[in-house]
């Protein structure tokens, strides 16, 4: 019994898992830069070995492993093309009838923003998971600490990309560090982040508390019935 509900629990995740690698195949057929593409993609390889080696000594949550997906498959789009050349304002018009450039004045491919919030908001949930199961934190600590390390983990990687970006210089080295002329581009991108796993942790926050209220009103109501 326990065999089957481990292979249940283990389905979610592995399709999940399935349809990203045929994802990252297919938008990895014909990137527009190859060699940008390969550097974008350094991390993922490296994410998806721990998740995989490590999925039986600890598993996550669906829902967290649907946030992971979603982020991981907006990165690969970003990679595609890449990341400052993602023509979302052209699916946005197709989509609505009016361009979102246009109507908020933006004049700058702000797709790379947009991800790096997504990474805060989508990656923090695993994040958290992973501090409650190795280093539980009471009060307060339950989310300061997963908060700490999602906004440390930017800064390493904006680190990483900028010196990839000087290691390679030229046009992989502008492609890949995107900053579209933006000096405070790195400083803006770990806002954006640490924005979205504030927001994170505050659904979460908000989940946990009414789980906790759902569970201490349970025996009053089995009583009452």
């Amino acid at each position: 019994m326990n065999d089957r509900h481990g292979s249940q629990g283990a389905r979610f995740p592995l399709v999940l898992l399935a349809v990203f690698l045929v994802a990252a195949v297919v938008l990895g057929i014909s990137p527009r830069y190859r060699q940008d593409w390969l550097l974008e993609n350094v991390l993922v390889v490296l994410a998806l070995l721990v998740l995989v080696l490590g999925f039986h000594r600890l598993r996550f949550s669906d829902a967290s492993y649907a946030a992971l997906f979603a982020f991981l498959l907006l990165h690969e789009i970003g990679a595609h093309y890449p990341y400052s050349e993602v023509p979302w304002d052209r699916w946005f018009s197709a989509l609505c009838g009016f361009s979102l450039d246009e109507a908020l004045g933006l004049s700058r491919n702000h797709f790379d923003r947009a991800i790096h919030f997504a990474y805060g908001l989508l990656v923090t949930p695993v994040v958290v998971e992973l501090v409650a199961a190795r280093t539980p934190s009471p009060g307060l600590w339950r989310w300061i600490v997963p908060v700490s390390l999602m906004t440390a983990s930017s800064a390493l990687y904006e680190l990483f990309e900028w010196a990839a970006a000087v290691w390679f210089g030229g046009d992989l080295g502008v492609a890949y560090l995107g900053t579209q002329g933006d000096p405070w581009d790195a400083q803006q991108d770990l806002l954006l982040a640490l924005l979205g796993s504030l927001a994170a942790v505050v659904v979460l926050a908000a989940a946990a508390r009414h789980r906790r209220e759902r569970a201490a009103s349970a025996p009053v109501e089995s009583v009452t019935r």
